[in-house]
């Protein structure tokens, strides 16, 4: 059912037809159309202002507090102080009220002053000045005063200030270079075309005569397509329709090279550019870490209430004898008496939230946020991930989904230009069954040669010279390369003849393919005034009048031209995909073609075919009327001219095919190899031919020879049913691999079961997803969910855009739920990045589209493998110990205050002070948890980079998996009880200073918390690997600090503080020499648990990362001895970033010994002068070990 028609026609009816368009007109020059055509509407469009600021002066507040209550957490916290102020709670509101005061004012802050930083930027964009044209002069006027219908000049190196149609230029041939980086990040430089009928128009005073109208699409985010026509208007004849694409738009926030000026009409202005609509932010994901975080709060809610309801319970149960209800020295009033004892219950049960409410980590959101936001610098930073060709390094668009990193199970990649460079170059030709290539080679020398040469089954004979030349003349025509006088592009490649022309295009294998054909003759040298110039093998220039463009698009996978020859002769070449091309092909020599075709693909070529067919006049009349109609309209264009091409690119003869290759990109292999390693599960989706994809999956180690192939393909489905191949592969896989657990499956070694590879085309994929007839899903979907689960890596082919997410949701949808990683470098590869988990956008040739809709970017896949196997592991397990420990400690913190409500009388008296309860969470505990979770490296990174099974130990959330929280929250209830039951027998004894005085319950409650904020520290401190001197400072500055509050707060220091009740208690504390045993051996009791656990686990059980930390501890021991000669040096030098070239070195001596040097930093060099009896002799650190070539040997 098509539902965004029936969204479409409930919206109209909803606001009425006569209130919704969907288009509109716009009046070049404000000027009205003569009489006798449409009539004049006077429009109301927005003004040219740009708002990118959420707030206004009036509404901050209001808004911005809405936007912070709108949190769960945040929510919550006011409730609670809400309550605090409404009913006799045991704790004042300060304790609820300022931490959330504290949240609300920093959040608040940053968040206004950001956007302060927005109004700033909007206003100096806002009142900057262009050039209008009116009256035929030009006038300048603020940007934020233009509107729709004016016409305005721009000039070089000036940014568009709306989006506007192009109408004319300084350009003979009507064309404008523009720089788009400020909307796509693309650093080419594209050309633009003016409209064919204003691009004469040079003056202010000739522009300000035209008289025309353009009806174009109501404002869309798509930045790459734009529907409309123009409409121009003379005195004497019949107004002319012109269509308008993307090509004819220059877009706001681009820019103009290398053009004196241009003139252009406003049909965006403000908010309503394509620019301003794509400010609008991407839906929002949510980790799994974020998830479980979620789920936790749950539980500790549900914890929170049962506190509550127990206490309140057994205080009513406490309260039934009234000798404990009333006692005589606190008699309750009448009023008192006769109050209502369920509300009476209810309120008591409300004083109970607030006292244990503290079991909520109000402050836990504020540290997350900061350690996502702080943490995605990292990446950034990352020099090893900084790429000196495009001079980029990685990009941070989200940093909600740092730790998701750590958690991919599958990996969803692009094939060109992702595992591949997208670098294309020209291999060879075949014409008619005959391969021409670049250059032969014949005893062994290697020569340049435009001659056939036979390398497949082909009849004998030289072929036909006519359509060879016109199979050359093909792709010299049939393209939509453009020829620049300017270094600074993308695709460009410099001529070898000393020209200083370049070749530019969107698409590199066009470039190949035009560089190509010219080394073997036909040189294609410019388009001017609508006619293709080419330079043939005889020197002489041949002129084609381009007549049409049928443009590339992914849907057809083809393209066309239609030109007419000085003779008159029109031809339309076309080139595409073997699959688009042979279907329409009804002469030409198709097997031997097909044929070589497929060899090409087999050895990883990318191929198209290419073939034409000539037009009479009056065909062409009826086409260049279907084309024109398809063009003009401004309702459903894109079907309109799909269905015209596909008419038009019919009865085609069959010329031949090239061959490109397509590099892989530096590492890919490696990267593939790592990532299985750590246990996932890598697919490739393309929409390249099998043969072609699956050379590049053995060429990237997807696929190995060992790998044991099955096909779910178009031939195999003709030959047999979907259904009986489906369960002959599933019963092949299965019998052989189903013993073994479903965590296994990826990364597996040849010795663990049988190497599985699977391919599949986009055909037999929407078999498989097709619905059944009753409507329900097929089960078709489980069976191929099945064996892709025991596949090593599957390869999906021939694939759309749309059929990549599909195959991402439906692994994401799927019963493990597993989380998806898709990554990619084009525009039809954001479908798939968009659906998956984490998005992953190749700063690459095609566009910065899928860069821009990604959550990161990287500018190589090689990179992908330091992203997930280091910054991704680092993350996750940062975060889950932040989340967890956040947890623990808010347990070991309120715990004791609900077992103290058991020894008084269930009252709601708070055993920790104000302060200790406002200050916990923000001050004691806050900076040591931050900062762990930014700088912890519980092994090194070269050790992750080379070890990618270390993954694995992360995999499935399994730092915060139910088992987990279980531990983590009963070692919190343990120490609770620890600190509450040790103070409390330790004062049972003890409960009077040297000069007699006792100990009161603040005292008590002092000793627990001091035990408390030490143990939760020095918790923490025992976790952490990665010592630096920022950790020392945090941890025990953090320790300090409460030492110092403390005497602060007792008066000690600042004396008139002697007015409250904290007076001189923790000195009191202090003075007696139980509290400081006691602390000491609380401390020791609750970290005892965790560490002997840890150690019998590390013993008894050890992970592959613990394994790996004991051998390179042991090897940092045993290093020199091991790899020291038997009489030791002297003291050697240890030199940093210095290197000089072996060949500089001095000879070494012929008594000196052999020895094995190892070194240990990667950018390090050591010298030893005296061990190799030679001075200033330096050897890279990348050497495993260095060998003197003459002497002795020592054995080492």
């Amino acid at each position: 059912m098509d539902w965004s028609g029936l969204w479409s026609t409930i919206r109209r009816w909803c606001v009425g037809e006569e209130n919704w368009v969907d288009s509109r007109t716009v009046y070049i020059g404000h000027r009205e159309p003569p009489p006798g055509t449409d009539a004049y509407i006077v429009q109301n469009y927005p003004d040219n202002r740009i708002v990118s600021s959420k707030y206004t002066f009036w509404n901050f507040i209001p808004k911005n507090l809405f936007e912070q209550f709108r949190r769960i957490a945040n929510f919550y916290f006011l409730i609670i102080f809400l309550v605090q102020l409404i009913i006799d709670t045991p704790t004042s509101p300060v304790t609820s009220g300022l931490p959330l005061f504290f949240v609300i004012t920093v959040t608040a802050i940053k968040q206004g002053y950001e956007d302060w930083l927005r109004h700033k930027a909007d206003n100096a964009v806002n009142r900057c000045p262009v050039h209008v044209i009116q009256g035929g002069k030009v006038v300048q006027k603020q940007s934020r005063k233009l509107q729709v219908g004016d016409i305005v000049m721009t000039k070089e190196n000036e940014t568009f200030p709306c989006d506007m149609v192009f109408l004319s230029s300084s350009s003979d041939d009507g064309t404008c270079f523009v720089t788009t980086a400020s909307l796509d990040g693309e650093s080419s430089t594209k050309t633009y075309q003016a409209v064919q009928d204003t691009k004469a128009l040079r003056t202010e005073a000739e522009v300000d005569t035209l008289n025309a109208t353009i009806e174009c699409e109501q404002p869309q985010p798509d930045l790459y397509n734009f529907v409309g026509r123009i409409n121009i208007y003379h005195e004497t004849e019949e107004p002319i329709a012109r269509p308008l694409g993307s090509e004819n738009v220059l877009l706001r926030g681009a820019t103009l090279k290398n053009t004196q000026s241009i003139y252009g009409v406003a049909i965006y202005t403000g908010m309503e550019t394509k620019m301003a609509l794509n400010y609008q932010s991407k839906s929002q994901k949510r980790s799994a870490v974020e998830k479980s975080m979620n789920m936790f709060l749950i539980v500790y809610l549900c914890i929170l209430i049962s506190k509550a309801l127990i206490t309140t319970i057994l205080k009513f149960t406490w309260q039934s004898d009234s000798v404990r209800d009333e006692p005589w020295f606190n008699m309750k009033t009448q009023a008192e008496r006769q109050r209502n004892k369920f509300l009476s219950s209810f309120t008591d049960f409300l004083a109970f939230m607030v006292l244990f409410n503290y079991i909520i980590p109000v402050s836990m959101y504020v540290t997350v946020e900061m350690q996502k936001f702080l943490g995605s610098y990292f990446i950034s930073w990352d020099e090893e991930m900084f790429d000196n060709e495009i001079c980029e390094g990685p990009i941070v668009n989200t940093s909600d989904l740092n730790e998701e990193l750590g958690q991919v199970e599958y990996v969803f990649t692009d094939k060109t230009g992702t595992l591949t460079e997208n670098n294309m170059e020209f291999i060879e030709c075949c014409i008619d069954g005959h391969v021409h290539v670049q250059h032969s080679i014949s005893n062994g020398q290697s020569f340049y040669s435009n001659a056939a040469i036979d390398f497949i089954d082909a009849p004998v004979g030289i072929a036909d010279q006519e359509r060879k030349e016109l199979f050359f003349r093909a792709l010299c025509l049939c393209h939509t390369v453009q020829v620049k006088r300017e270094d600074e592009t993308d695709y460009q490649k410099q001529h070898q003849d000393g020209r200083s022309s370049v070749y530019i295009s969107s698409s590199p294998d066009e470039i190949a393919l035009v560089e190509g054909v010219k080394r073997l003759g036909f040189t294609f040298l410019q388009v001017k005034d609508n006619f293709m110039e080419l330079e043939n093998p005889e020197a002489e220039i041949e002129r084609y009048e381009l007549l049409q463009i049928l443009n590339f698009d992914s849907v057809r996978r083809r393209m066309s031209v239609i030109i007419r020859s000085v003779t008159g002769e029109i031809i339309l070449f076309c080139k595409g995909a073997d699959l688009s091309i042979f279907p329409r092909v009804k002469a030409g020599k198709l097997d031997l073609v097909r044929q070589r075709v497929q060899q090409n693909a087999v050895e990883g070529l990318r191929t198209l075919c290419v073939a034409y067919k000539v037009l009479t006049s009056e065909e062409y009349d009826s086409v260049h009327a279907l084309l024109q109609n398809a063009k003009l309209a401004l309702q459903e264009r894109d079907r309109k001219l799909a269905e015209a091409y596909d008419l038009i690119e019919s009865d085609l003869d069959l010329l031949g095919a090239t061959a490109v290759e397509d590099r892989l990109q530096d590492k890919a292999a490696e990267t593939v190899e790592a990532l299985q390693k750590a246990g996932m599960k890598v697919w490739v989706l393309t929409g390249d031919k099998m043969e072609t994809a699956a050379a590049t999956c053995y060429a990237c180690k997807l696929f190995r020879r060992s790998t044991q192939l099955f096909e779910l393909t178009t031939k195999r489905i003709e030959e047999q049913s979907l259904h009986d191949v489906l369960f002959d592969l599933n019963r092949t896989i299965i019998r052989q691999s189903g013993s073994l657990p479903r965590d296994t499956y990826s990364g597996f070694s040849q010795h663990d079961l049988h190497d599985y590879g699977l391919i599949i085309d986009g055909t037999t994929l929407s078999l498989i997803m097709k619905p059944a007839e009753n409507g329900s899903s097929s089960n078709y979907k489980d069976l191929f969910l099945e064996i892709c689960r025991n596949c090593s890596g599957v390869l999906c082919c021939r694939m759309a855009p749309l059929q990549k997410a599909q195959i991402v949701k439906l692994i994401k949808s799927s019963k493990e739920h597993p989380i998806t990683l898709a990554i990619g470098d084009g525009a039809n590869d954001v479908s798939m990045i968009l659906e998956a988990h984490v998005g992953i956008g190749i700063l690459g040739k095609e566009g910065r589209q899928a860069a821009r809709n990604s959550d990161y970017c990287i500018p190589k896949f090689k990179h992908l493998k330091k992203l997930l196997l280091v910054h991704g592991h680092y993350y996750y397990i940062r975060i889950a110990q932040l989340v967890q420990y956040f947890f623990y400690k808010n347990v070991c913190f309120i715990f004791p205050q609900f077992l103290y409500q058991f020894f008084c009388g269930f009252s709601q008296q708070p055993l920790y002070d104000t302060a200790y309860l406002t200050l916990y969470n923000i001050s004691f505990t806050s900076l040591p948890i931050l900062l762990y979770s930014l700088m912890e490296q519980h092994v090194s990174i070269d050790t992750l980079r080379r070890n990618p099974s270390l993954y694995r130990d992360v995999a499935k959330n399994s730092l915060l998996s139910w088992k987990s929280f279980i531990y983590w929250t009963c070692l919190g209830v343990f120490d609770a009880v620890v600190f509450f039951f040790g103070a409390y027998f330790i004062f049972d004894n003890s409960t009077m200073t040297s000069n007699g005085q006792m100990f009161g319950n603040w005292t008590f409650g002092t000793l627990v918390f001091t035990v408390l904020v030490f143990t939760v520290t020095l918790k923490l401190a025992l976790d952490t690997h990665n010592w630096t001197w920022v950790n020392h400072f945090v941890i025990w500055g953090s320790l300090l600090f409460y030492i110092i509050f403390s005497f602060l707060w007792g008066g000690i220091i600042w004396p008139f503080l002697n007015y409250q009740r904290m007076y001189y208690v923790f000195m009191q504390m202090l003075s007696t020499g139980p509290a400081w045993l006691g602390i000491i051996l609380l401390i020791t009791i609750s970290l005892l648990p965790d560490v002997v656990k840890k150690v019998l686990c590390r013993q008894l059980w050890p992970t592959a990362t613990q394994k790996l930390q004991d051998i390179l501890r042991q090897s940092k021991k045993d290093r020199v001895s091991e790899f020291s000669p038997l009489a030791p040096p002297p003291s050697s030098t240890y030199t940093n970033n210095i290197y000089r070239s072996h060949q500089q070195s001095k000879s070494i001596s012929a008594d000196s010994r052999k020895v094995t040097h190892t070194y240990w930093a990667e950018d390090d060099y050591c010298n030893n002068p005296s061990l190799f009896d030679y001075s200033g002799n330096h050897y890279p650190s990348n050497a495993r070990c260095i060998f003197v070539p003459s002497g002795l040997e020592t054995t080492v």
